[in-house]
């Protein structure tokens, strides 16, 4: 866990001092080497290895490796004074309060004065841990529990202890959010704080749950999983990678600390968790938790029998209702609705979830906002559990609570009473009740974010089935898409020329952003796939030319247009980034050109444009042909980034772009960098016709390339074809020297090259299976 943190604000830019325990017995290795435990690759030997083996962990914490240079190693007995320069001390040791103290006394010896100090405990009561502490120490020290992986989930929670002076909780806080890109929530020091408290009791709610009712593991993954906006690995496998045995220790932590809890006994482990625990069946660490991978085959295990079993699909009436129901916010009202046994469970599981967080308030939080904000943050949920009652109404959830013969906290009687839900969007801010005052509240830190959730139909301009326009202020719109998975097709194209159109007319620039959980995968491949097989070769001509002439009108209006890519932006959405005048992408962008895997190239500008970047790289490099087979590579590999970093290598972001590490702002920030360009007199570039292309010279290499690859049975025939075809575009085609061309000429041949590929049946092989995960199109 040290490591990861340390990586992550590695990531961010920040010089780290990563130390640990010295060794007390020399490796077997470093025996051989004839080394002592005085010798210093020995006594740093802890540190470099959970960092080291971090660093080789998939996925990785780091959003590149190179900076992994800012982290320096060493351990607690030669280089604790090493800490006197720093300016933020952060402790990860074992979840012992003795040795918490001893580190802190430790630490104390050393410190500079206005130094913050705090712990990455996930339970352990802050007020204990400074107790003996100066004044000024304590003043300077709270807890900072940091999810794990730190990289990925973003709940940063922050613990207050008796001294905590309200300065370093709004630093943190501040700094939390908009430089480590976490969701920063203020916890009170209760036990498990709000993340675990709230998620723990989840957990063991549906351990109960599933004996009572008779469910199988795959069924409670199926109904906990992405159909309710959870993660796919959603509650069995969360569990196995986590690890049983995490699990069980928070869970016994709770039930003895928390004895005015009135669902205290749901934290009493239920007796098939202690015979996994017996047995070591602790999930991924063990080899078999609720899962259990026998050579290829995935067995789970049968809570009745206690024996491994062969998988068992999971299927429920009700959740048929809900394939029509896009956000899962919406299905909610549906599921509970089921009349099978998938209805059953989300009405009591709902229930004991709503009356448990209602009576959490005061005592781990006074504001709901950050029981939701902890869940999504941490736990990966898309939607909190007040957001979720209010999605199925307040009344309902009554309702629910009471079948289940709970009891709910007074005060959502005084908020019905006042008129309130638990939250509000007005003037395109989010707005919480806020049980003190009685009354709707603004929710704080929102002057940073755009929200689309709350604009898109104050502000909206226009809209079509795919795509949405809506006004973001200061003359700057924002061209949303709406499609399935954020797909490319006919009608997020139309909204891209008509935002275009609009900004150009009596607007002043143009943001190309959403806030889906990926930017987009790329273009609508069951639409070329329909085309290709009915041979309709006119229609997908103009289509392919519709899309190039798109991009390129991102490129070439009379206004800056920016780009805001985040999450998977494959194919088509790096075709569309490829072509912005800035990128604001998020610092998690998985980003590439993936076309060839399903055996055509790109066909949107993207091959166009790697030839026309690694043409502006000539004069970098002696040999062009080296630069150019560079970028070549990226395509024919299908090169994708693990995170915006990483796209610089592949030459998809340049030294004009930007990464945001928090994706809250991303859409703020975008909007920001397009105003910047417009009120600096924004003028329409010129068109290139100066691109160089190197014709035969690089053709013959390419295909010399792969005629070697396809010898060593590296590729098949059909990808030496796809490459091949790529290997033209890139080349400028056959010219016989080195010629300037302009973009049109190559975007030409692109289509063309792209066109022939959609003849190939075994391309139209590699999209149907694509399509159809390896099953047979219907008629």
């Amino acid at each position: 866990m040290g490591s990861g943190i340390a990586c992550h604000f590695a990531n961010v830019g920040v010089e780290v001092l990563l130390l640990d325990i010295l060794p007390r017995e020399l490796t077997e290795a470093e025996q051989k080497k004839g080394l002592t435990l005085e010798h210093k690759a020995v006594r740093n030997r802890i540190a470099n290895d959970h960092l080291a083996n971090a660093l080789k962990s998939k996925p990785s914490p780091i959003y590149h490796q190179k900076f992994a240079s800012r982290i320096t190693t060493g351990n607690t007995t030669d280089d604790m004074a090493k800490i006197n320069s720093v300016d933020w001390i952060i402790e990860v040791v074992v979840e012992r309060l003795d040795i918490k103290q001893q580190v802190f006394a430790q630490i104390e010896q050393f410190r500079k004065p206005g130094t913050l100090v705090t712990s990455n405990t996930s339970g352990i009561p802050i007020h204990f841990m400074s107790d003996g502490r100066s004044e000024d120490f304590q003043q300077h020290f709270c807890g900072t529990h940091f999810f794990n992986p730190a990289r990925y989930l973003k709940l940063f929670e922050i613990i207050p202890g008796p001294k905590t002076s309200p300065e370093v909780l709004d630093f943190l806080t501040h700094y939390g959010e908009k430089y480590l890109g976490k969701t920063s929530v203020v916890a009170k020091d209760t036990p498990a704080f709000i993340g675990n408290r709230i998620g723990v009791y989840g957990i063991q709610a549906l351990f109960h749950l599933v004996k009572e009712m008779g469910l199988t593991v795959e069924e409670v993954d199926k109904l906990t999983g992405p159909v309710i906006g959870r993660p796919k690995s959603a509650t069995f496998r969360t569990v196995d990678v986590v690890g049983l045995d995490t699990l069980v220790h928070v869970a016994n932590g709770l039930y003895e600390n928390v004895p005015q809890d009135e669902m205290r006994e749901l934290f009493k482990l239920p007796d098939y968790i202690g015979q996994m625990t017996e047995n070591k069946w602790l999930g991924s660490k063990t080899g078999s938790g609720f899962y259990k991978k026998e050579g290829k085959e995935i067995l789970t295990l049968d809570l009745d029998t206690m024996q491994y079993r062969p998988g068992k699909k999971a299927s429920f009436a009700t959740l048929e209702l809900t394939k029509t129901i896009d956000k899962p916010i919406d299905r909610f009202k549906v599921l509970i609705t089921g009349k099978d046994k998938a209805g059953e469970f989300y009405r009591r599981n709902l229930a004991g979830m709503f009356a448990y967080v209602s009576n959490r308030i005061p005592e781990i939080s006074d504001e709901l906002y950050k029981i939701d904000d902890a869940m999504k943050a941490g736990f990966g949920w898309e939607n909190g559990p007040f957001e979720i009652w209010d999605a199925v109404g307040v009344a309902k959830g009554i309702e629910l609570i009471k079948s289940e013969n709970l009891s709910y906290a007074s005060w959502i009687d005084d908020m019905i009473a006042s008129g309130n839900n638990f939250y509000s969007v007005k003037d395109g801010a989010t707005y919480f009740y806020d049980i003190a005052s009685k009354s709707a509240v603004k929710k704080p830190g929102q002057d940073a974010f755009v929200i689309l959730d709350n604009i898109r139909e104050s502000k909206k301009i226009w809209s079509n089935s795919d795509a949405v326009i809506q006004h973001l202020g200061d003359g700057i719109l924002n061209l949303e898409f709406r499609s399935k998975m954020n797909t490319i097709g006919g009608g997020v194209l139309q909204g891209i020329n008509k935002a275009i159109d609009l900004a150009e007319k009596e607007y002043n620039g143009l943001v190309i952003g959403n806030q889906g959980a990926n930017f987009s995968v790329g273009a609508n491949i069951g639409m070329i796939f329909m085309m290709a097989v009915e041979q309709e070769y006119d229609e997908l001509n103009m289509a392919i030319k519709l899309f190039q002439d798109t991009m390129m009108r991102c490129r070439y209006s009379a206004v800056p247009v920016v780009v805001a890519p985040h999450g998977m932006t494959l194919g088509g959405g790096c075709e569309m980034s490829l072509h912005a005048d800035k990128i604001v992408a998020a610092a998690e962008t998985y980003i590439g050109l993936v076309e060839f895997g399903v055996g055509v190239i790109p066909g949107g500008g993207g091959s166009k444009e790697m030839a026309l970047r690694a043409a502006d790289q000539f004069h970098k490099n002696d040999v062009e042909l080296n630069v150019l087979q560079e970028y070549f590579l990226t395509v024919a590999m299908a090169k994708v980034s693990t995170s915006a970093h990483e796209a610089y290598d592949l030459g998809i972001l340049q030294q004009k772009d930007v990464i945001v590490v928090n994706r809250d702002r991303q859409i703020a920030e975008a909007k920001k960098h397009a105003l910047i360009m417009a009120e600096a007199g924004y003028t329409q570039p010129v068109r290139r016709k100066d691109v160089k292309v190197l014709g035969k010279q690089a053709l013959g290499m390419f295909l010399v390339g792969t005629d070697s690859m396809e010898a060593g049975k590296f590729i098949s025939d059909h990808d030496k074809k796809i490459a091949n075809k790529l290997a033209y575009v890139m080349a400028g085609g056959d010219l016989s020297e080195p010629t300037l061309v302009t973009e049109q000429y190559l975007l030409d041949i692109e289509r063309e090259a792209f066109l022939s590929l959609c003849t190939e049946r075994k391309t139209l092989e590699r999209i149907q299976f694509m399509l159809t995960k390896g099953k047979p199109l219907r008629n």
